[in-house]
């Protein structure tokens, strides 16, 4: 099979999406397939680039300085390339220059269009346009939502909570679950200890990890208020902060304020070839507060490991939670979370189970299983889209 793929956003720059569409594509080719990849060009270029990746001349923005806007014309000048390859299905990864040009591109090489909802834009706008009405903005996202979601043959998500969610918006075109999964071993060989060795973290200290964007829809606040709260009780207590984003800044202003300097570690983004896997196996605990993960694979990735977990399920970390094996479901409370996160600490036979309930939950989200349910989807769409075209 041909897979096309456009996404507003892709490695160098590193998130959910990025992740997700080269876990796919790996195992698509793996199996044999050939996968190609529309994506912006960035300043600053990835050092070892997969092949099949077609880099398009990008713009800054202003409002997000992280991401860049592909230009539509350059895409379009490739459709003469694009009708020779014979491609069999495209997969649009965002909502942005993507969705549209992946609409025009389906329309004009007649092979459906399917699309991954990645992002809980609802929760998470106002943040980053705090001048503007909240109801507004979550008026804005959904409308922009269900109509994106109704001009595509499917929209995929990774768990029920997130089609609950469109289902409410209104959107009546067709949904499929279908998560990313973990690459096998991927972070299960992780050795904590060179990773605390490099930070010059010793091997007592009792770390905490959080690992993702660094921004402020993940609630990294949040956790760093709990850590105030256990120093009173374990002084010696870290919180490795593992990311880059635009709430680093406010962040370090947060822990100074609050005197936690010696207690926080910014370390920024990692290797996922080695450093991620090793600085997951450091922690004895994963702590997550998002409340608008569409599936929250670190805490994945994290079990992995074997690392246990502590929580706030909310919609995707609900759903990878549901099962209460592998780590502690916490409230959004200071005192709740601090005592989850205590209880973890202190009972050593908790500890033990959750870490290999953690371990055995992650072989489940097998990245080569879920990769041969999206080939199924590919292939049903395909057949569906050839039928209409014989009717026609």
């Amino acid at each position: 099979m041909r897979i096309l793929k456009i996404s507003d956003v892709y490695f160098p720059r590193v998130n959910g999406v990025s992740t997700s569409i080269r876990t796919f594509s790996e195992e698509f080719t793996k199996s044999g397939h050939e996968v190609t990849l529309i994506a912006p060009r960035y300043p600053v270029e990835e050092e070892e680039e997969a092949a099949g990746i077609v880099r398009i001349p990008s713009r800054y923005l202003p409002m997000d300085p992280e991401d860049r806007m592909m230009h539509a014309k350059a895409i379009k000048r490739l459709l003469p390339e694009f009708k020779r390859r014979q491609f069999d299905v495209i997969h649009v990864h965002t909502p942005f220059v993507a969705h549209y040009l992946g609409l025009w591109l389906s329309r004009r090489l007649g092979i459906p269009v399917v699309e991954s909802y990645h992002t809980y834009f609802e929760e998470y706008l106002d943040l980053y346009l705090p001048w503007l009405p909240r109801n507004l903005l979550r008026y804005v996202a959904r409308r922009f939502s269900r109509s994106q979601c109704n001009a595509v043959d499917v929209a995929i998500v990774p768990t029920r909570p997130m089609l609950d969610v469109l289902e409410s918006y209104g959107v009546t075109g067709k949904i499929e679950i279908l998560p990313t999964g973990i690459p096998s071993k991927t972070f299960s060989d992780g050795q904590g200890q060179w990773f605390r060795q490099e930070y010059g973290i010793t091997a007592s200290r009792e770390v905490l990890l959080y690992v993702g964007r660094v921004a402020y829809e993940k609630n990294i606040d949040f956790l760093i208020r709990v850590l105030a709260r256990m120093v009173i009780r374990r002084p010696h207590i870290l919180l490795v902060i593992a990311g880059e984003g635009p709430a680093r800044e406010d962040l370090i202003q947060q822990v100074q304020s609050a005197g936690l300097s010696d207690q926080v570690l910014f370390v920024g983004y990692l290797s996922r070839k080695h450093e991620l896997a090793n600085c997951y196996a450091a922690a004895d605990i994963f702590v997550f507060a998002s409340n608008t993960e569409t599936q929250g694979l670190v805490l994945l990735e994290a079990m992995q490991t074997g690392t246990p977990v502590v929580t706030t399920a909310v919609m995707g970390t609900a759903e990878i939670m549901r099962d209460g094996l592998g780590g502690l479901i916490a409230k959004e409370d200071v005192d709740d979370f601090a005592g989850k996160v205590d209880a973890v600490l202190s009972d050593e036979s908790l500890r033990k189970r959750l870490m290999k309930e953690a371990h055995e939950k992650a072989q489940a989200w097998d990245a080569g299983l879920m990769a041969e349910k999206m080939l199924q989807l590919y292939d049903r769409q395909r057949s569906m889209h050839s039928h209409q075209d014989q009717r026609l």
